[in-house]
């Protein structure tokens, strides 16, 4: 929850308040060392970088690093990067009117310190939020010097101050980033000539614009994401400024089932109700694709995918509840096929696999559902459910059927508690959910090849 500003108006009511100018590397360590030393969580909705990336990324920003993050698409590395703002104080004074958001202790262009001569403590001052010390910016060929260090601004030179006046400059986004952060994604996609540019600002603190060299004393901190792929092929990051990035970190995916999990319920959005298990499944369909040989690794299989397929099978969902009149919507494993029609084109297959990217998703996906019913129905015995279906019995489910016609047309069991049993292990209590438990049974039957089944136009008959 945001508070408001701080009711201080002038420099020398900020001076008698007592405060006093940090740096920003400094601001950062002393409210990461308060953070750890309370207990609290820096790097909340962040999972599977506890043991791994969290360490070194604490350490680089307790030694005043700037930092890089290597890692492979849809491994989180903006989300952490943006994570950064946390850190920062939640209000920062600036002199008022500064273009490059100063402190009102510390001018550092040469209008804010003839200002700050002039008015002295009468100087006013402007509270600036953490949200706006953050900047970002996604490195394209495109890019040019005037977008991150500045250029000279024709209208200021029109109206009258000379080549030589350093207020003809227009300042570009690292200038304007002056005590925050500034975040460059896909750091070598940026030309080569361009991330020159940036040696002077990392190293010396100062820029050079056309000629011009002003000694800014700029306090910002230079972070950046590369995919290793394009860092050694498409793109590099050239050595004077690879080397001037204190830390090089490199991320990875969720290496546990339950943290693939907690990244999707945390970065889906869903429109229907979607049960623990078929997260699941759609958690172990992407670590098999992660490690499949058909599929090109380098190019990597990223979180997203997960994320994308979890919110198709609850808009498949909510489609069937709205067309059939179903009070709730429920997500099941027969949507799960929805997912596979559309996700296909997320993944890059290795040369040769051309004419099989369906079958070979299909059988990942065929894999996980497995694993999934293993963990979780291991030891119920289906034996009625088997011989009723091998008796000539059939289940029919499919995309447009609702639970309560898939509940309706199982088998009667007798005294057996065999649905009640899925349901419990499953934790289904509504009729959507139970509908799917039941449908998770009998693709893990089907799968064990105890039980047929026949597929066509939307419609499963298990029997």
């Amino acid at each position: 929850m945001t508070t408001l500003p701080p009711a201080i108006a002038t420099t020398g009511q900020l001076r008698a308040s007592g405060h006093t100018h940090r740096p920003l590397r400094v601001e950062l360590r002393e409210n990461l060392l308060a953070a750890l030393a309370d207990g609290r969580d820096p790097w909340p909705g962040i999972h599977g970088f506890d043991d791994t990336v969290i360490p070194q990324l604490e350490r680089a920003l307790l030694a005043g690093h700037d930092i890089v993050l290597l890692g492979e698409r849809g491994q989180g590395k903006t989300r952490l990067l943006r994570s950064l703002v946390g850190l920062l104080d939640e209000w920062s004074p600036v002199i008022d009117g500064s273009e490059l958001g100063e402190h009102p202790f510390h001018p550092i262009t040469p209008g804010s310190r003839r200002r700050a001569a002039e008015l002295g403590d009468d100087l006013p001052v402007a509270w600036r939020h953490r949200a706006e010390r953050y900047a970002e910016k996604l490195a394209t060929p495109d890019t040019s010097v005037a977008d991150l260090i500045g250029d000279v601004d024709p209208i200021r030179v029109a109206e009258g101050r000379s080549l030589g006046d350093p207020e003809t400059i227009h300042y570009g986004l690292v200038p304007r980033s002056h005590r925050g952060i500034v975040a460059i994604n896909e750091l070598p996609d940026l030309a080569e000539r361009i991330q020159v540019s940036l040696l002077n600002v990392m190293e010396e603190r100062d820029i050079q614009i056309r000629g011009y060299v002003l000694r800014l004393d700029l306090d910002v901190l230079v972070v950046a994401t590369a995919n290793p792929e394009d860092y050694t092929n498409r793109g590099r990051i050239i050595t004077p400024l690879q080397d001037r990035f204190g830390a090089e970190i490199r991320t990875h995916y969720p290496q546990t089932v339950e943290e693939e999990i907690a990244v999707i319920r945390q970065e889906a959005d869903l429109v229907a109700e979607v049960p623990e298990h078929l997260l699941e499944i759609l958690a172990r369909f992407t670590r098999n694709l992660r490690e499949s040989d058909a599929v090109d690794q380098r190019a990597g299989v990223s979180a997203r995918f997960a994320i994308a397929g979890a919110e198709t099978i609850a808009a498949a969902a909510l489609h069937r509840a709205t067309r059939q009149h179903e009070a709730v919507a429920v997500a099941r494993p027969v949507d799960l096929e929805t997912a596979v029609d559309v996700l296909g084109g997320k993944i890059e297959f290795e040369t040769g696999e051309e004419g099989r990217e369906r079958a070979i998703l299909e059988h990942l996906l065929r894999t996980a559902v497995a694993d999934t019913a293993r963990v979780h129905l291991r030891g119920i015995d289906f034996r009625l459910l088997v011989e009723a279906l091998h008796d000539g019995v059939t289940v029919m489910t499919g995309e447009q059927v609702p639970a309560a016609d898939v509940l309706a047309g199982m088998p009667v069991l007798g005294e057996s508690d065999l649905y009640d049993r899925v349901a419990e292990r499953l934790g289904a209590q509504t009729s959507g959910e139970r509908a799917g438990a039941v449908e998770l049974a009998l693709e893990a039957l089907f799968l064990e090849r105890r039980i047929g089944k026949d597929s066509a136009a939307g419609e499963t008959v298990y029997g």
